[in-house]
């Protein structure tokens, strides 16, 4: 009884520690990850040594890595997993084997651990095992678990944890001759396709029906007591098949996969994985010894220093042969440079098998532990090193191929069409609705399965990331009527809409919001209407009890646009300005923002917003304002005005940022194709005052056009012909480059020395002699 209480409080001591060590890394914006790994060292042996039962913690943590690949296989479909079969089987298995044959050649060259080519292959075995649980997690955490790369990171992963029990076979027969192994290998593999053979049947006969006759019950917890006792089931199986408990919660979770009840199956386990999973890296943590690692600092960061490099150069190469863009290799080659929590469990074999001695063991445990903390912080940084990598003009060739569709529909509209990126639940609706009234549409996915369902369905689609140039510019956004972003996660949200935009300045963009806090950053980076799923059941269902009740239907409608005009503010929860300059910044993460001074004198001071249109103009645009008193304005409306010393957050490419320069200093800014913009201030000296701009040919000869005027604090869009110009008259003109040089020179000419015009055609000249002063010279 006094031991199973010790096993109660060693649990909630270890539960305790990583709530604490993962608030305190979400506190400092690092991997929750980190914290839980933090909190098991300071409990474990090493640490504060609290933990009394160490072994029986570390038998329940690996209900955490079960419960973690079992919600991977549901999520993994066979579709999904077909997708990336050659590489995760072929580029898997490659993998594994040049791992391993390189630790074998570098041990026999420099002559570690003696001549026995046995312990090689051991640490080879050991090296090849990348972290399933610590990639997955950072994948969930970034919601990039169906992205190209992290498809082929988790078919990778997926194999090498299938190899795991290959591995503990082989492991006993490495001292034996070359037969013993041979029949251990082949012994392995005949339980590995006796058990693959039992999970196709059970998952088409038996796993269906079972489920089907839990969900009748309609009791939720009957139904997660039947999931989790197969999950475990089915794992146990494949243990006491010599393969791994991993292995078997996987393969469980891919026979539920393609039931009907997987969706509400993920949703009932997820706590329970979370839960576990908090409970497994905590356990790893107590593993870890602070003062063995200090002592060994140098050495085991040289080893941390060759794994990285290491399998880094091993598995781009691999990736790369199997066709994928470089991005994407680079991207698996740095998430999988680490050794796994596997490997700790092939370490403990080898030390009982007297591979390898207790000092070799805790050097492996230290590099393996040391690997995996830095793991979340390497994919993390990850994407910020290629958002550098892709402004730098020499290294842009090299990964401009990122992203290409793999795969496009044999007819696509090509004009006036209606683009739709995700074909989710709320995708497939609003396609079903459009088609309802014979528009044309084309549908951008990367998942397999709904690819296949549009195939079916005979919808134009294109087969990958929304998030990528190529993509849209396959989908015709440059010639779309309009656009809808239905994706499941922020940050793909926020660079779709950036981007297509940046290829289509006016397209009509309708957005779903995740939730509220996207609301603001949505509007502010130029999406047209932006539609929050809650607060739109919310409206309908008040508008239905308002009618029914008796108030007039035209009144509750014209106050339920109200609310969404005001971009859903009445039902938002309050925040402080601290907290929406916290979320503003998370939410420009993944953006190339920066913060930009206002240039002294530049025109655009004493603007407003809409008058400066710096997003139609440059491609910019403004998230925050930060004045010289230090007042912030977060997602700033179109009648705030800009000041002298202002400094903005704004959001674009480094062409748009560069462009926004130009146009703040008074000087012609191209944004995008050829066509440029420029604020020009009529002077005393200027010889088109007093003239009428339907008089002025030089505009119609040279292809300029005059968008706006501002007078005397007064903006006027589009002055019409019959304006005359006056001294002080900022023009906003608008044309080719050449052009805007030419009419600068005349608008605004220098008194202190002759001016001198670009060489220009003969048409050009004569409209240009009436306006220039009769000493000007030609060059």
């Amino acid at each position: 009884m006094q031991e199973d209480f010790r096993l109660i409080v060693d649990l909630v001591s270890v539960l305790a520690v990583a709530a604490c060590g993962g608030l305190l890394a979400a506190l400092l914006k690092q991997p929750v990850l980190l914290g839980y790994l933090i909190g098991g060292i300071v409990i474990g042996p090493a640490g504060l040594g609290l933990i009394k039962e160490l072994i029986q913690v570390e038998t329940l943590a690996q209900f955490g890595v079960a419960f973690l690949l079992f919600a991977l296989g549901v999520e993994f479909s066979f579709a999904e997993l077909k997708k990336v079969q050659a590489i995760a089987l072929g580029g898997g298995s490659l993998q594994i084997t040049l791992t391993i044959l390189v630790t074998v050649l570098v041990c026999g060259v420099t002559g570690a651990w003696g001549a026995l080519p046995a312990k090689g292959v051991f640490l080879g075995a050991i090296l090849s095992l990348s972290s399933t649980a610590v990639v997955l997690k950072c994948l969930m955490e970034r919601n990039e678990t169906e992205t190209p790369h992290g498809q082929v990171m988790l078919g990778i992963l997926v194999v090498q944890d299938l190899a795991l029990g290959l591995m503990l076979a082989v492991l006993p027969a490495l001292h034996q001759p070359g037969e013993a192994i041979g029949i251990a290998v082949l012994t392995a593999l005949a339980r590995i396709g006796l058990f693959a053979a039992g999970a196709v049947i059970a998952g088409k006969w038996l796993i269906p029906p079972l489920l089907r006759l839990l969900a009748r019950t309609e009791s939720r917890e009957l139904f997660l007591l039947g999931v989790v006792a197969l999950c475990l089931g089915i794992a146990l199986l494949t243990e006491y098949l010599g393969l791994s408990i991993e292995m078997g919660a996987f393969v469980a979770g891919l026979m539920i996969s393609e039931v009907e009840y997987a969706d509400q199956t993920l949703t009932y386990v997820e706590p329970l994985r979370d839960i576990f999973a908090s409970l497994f890296f905590a356990s790893i943590g107590m593993l870890i010894d602070p003062l063995f690692l200090w002592n060994h600092l140098e050495l085991i960061l040289g080893l941390v220093a060759l794994v990285f490099i290491g399998k880094f150069l091993i598995i781009t190469p691999l990736v790369k042969l199997f066709r994928y863009p470089l991005k994407t290799a680079l991207i698996a080659g740095f998430g999988l440079a680490q050794i796994g929590e596997f490997s700790f469990v092939l370490a403990s074999e080898g030390q009982a098998l007297g591979l390898v001695s207790r000092q070799i063991y805790l050097m492996i445990l230290g590099t393996t532990a040391v690997t995996l903390v830095l793991t979340p912080f390497v994919v993390r940084l990850v994407p910020i090193v290629f958002d550098w990598a892709e402004s730098m003009p020499w290294l842009k060739p090299y990964l401009s191929g990122e992203g290409k569709p793999l795969e496009v529909a044999d007819e696509l509209p090509i004009k006036d069409h209606v683009v739709v990126c995700g074909y989710g639940r709320v995708g497939k609706n609003l396609v079903k609705l459009l088609q309802q009234h014979n528009l044309p549409v084309v549908v951008i996915d990367q998942s397999e399965s709904r690819i296949q369902q549009l195939r079916e369905a005979g919808v134009p689609y294109v087969y990958g990331n929304c998030v990528s140039f190529h993509v849209l510019e396959t989908a015709g956004v440059n010639q779309a009527k309009g656009m809808a972003i239905a994706l499941p996660d922020p940050m793909s949200i926020r660079l779709s809409l950036k981007r297509a935009l940046e290829l289509s300045p006016e397209l009509d963009i309708v957005v779903r919001a995740i939730n509220d806090k996207n609301i603001e950053v949505l509007y502010q980076l130029g999406a047209r209407e932006v539609v929050q799923p809650e607060f739109e059941a919310s409206l309908e269902m008040a508008t239905y009890i308002l009618t029914v009740v008796g108030f007039s239907s035209t009144v509750v409608q014209r106050e339920m646009q109200q609310i969404r005009n005001r971009h859903y503010l009445d039902l938002q929860p309050e925040q402080s300005a601290s907290q929406v300059s916290r979320h503003l910044r998370q939410a420009t993460q993944d953006l190339n923002s920066r913060w930009y001074p206002l240039p002294e004198g530049s025109p655009l001071v004493g603007m407003n917003l809409e008058e400066a249109d710096m997003r139609y103009l440059t491609g910019v645009s403004l998230m925050a304002i930060r004045r010289t008193n230090g007042e912030e304005i977060d997602y700033p409306s179109t009648n705030t005005k800009l000041e002298k010393g202002d400094r903005l957050l704004v959001v674009g490419s480094d062409e748009e940022l560069a462009a926004l320069n130009e146009f703040a200093l008074g000087r012609a800014a191209v944004p995008t194709d050829n066509s440029a913009c420029q604020w020009v201030t009529l002077n005393t000296d200027c010889p088109v005052l007093g003239k009428h701009l339907a008089d002025l040919d030089i505009f119609q000869q040279l292809g300029v056009q005059v968008q706006a005027i501002r007078r005397d604090g007064k903006f006027i869009r589009f002055p019409d012909g019959k304006m005359s110009l006056q001294v002080r008259d900022q023009l906003l003109l608008c044309g080719s480059l050449p052009s805007l040089n030419q009419l600068e020179q005349l608008l605004a000419p220098k008194t202190e020395q002759p001016l001198s015009i670009p060489v220009v055609k003969a048409s050009e000249a004569d409209a240009l002699k009436e306006y220039l002063p009769t000493d000007s010279v030609w060059d």
